[in-house]
């Protein structure tokens, strides 16, 4: 199994590793890839691991959520037959609603 990232799951990782980069040091957004890379390697190994909350929130099937170490992050995925689909990282004091719902990056 292996993950699949969506544009704006892109984007969103860009957009959390530069405010690291500026606010606590380039340590600090490596640290944060690392979290997100051994979260993403968790996934693939057991997929369905994550949380559906917002799947029956939002009405959509299979959404599945999964929280990074030592981050404020919540990875967002629908898993499949031979990978897992990442939808979304989202800071978890964000309107996750909103942003998961939203058609492009904001």
């Amino acid at each position: 199994m292996h993950a699949q990232l969506r544009a704006v799951a892109e984007h969103d990782i860009e957009e959390a590793v530069a405010y690291y980069r500026s606010e606590a040091g380039p340590g600090t957004a490596l640290d944060f890839i690392d979290a997100l890379e051994a979260a993403t390697t968790h996934l693939c190994d057991d997929p369905l691991i994550g949380l559906l909350r917002f799947a029956f929130e939002l009405d959509i099937p299979d959404l599945r959520s999964w929280p990074l170490q030592r981050f404020p992050y919540l990875v967002f995925y629908v898993p499949d037959d031979d990978r897992i689909d990442i939808w979304r990282v989202l800071h978890a004091r964000r309107d996750i609603p909103s942003f998961l719902t939203a058609e492009s990056p904001t």
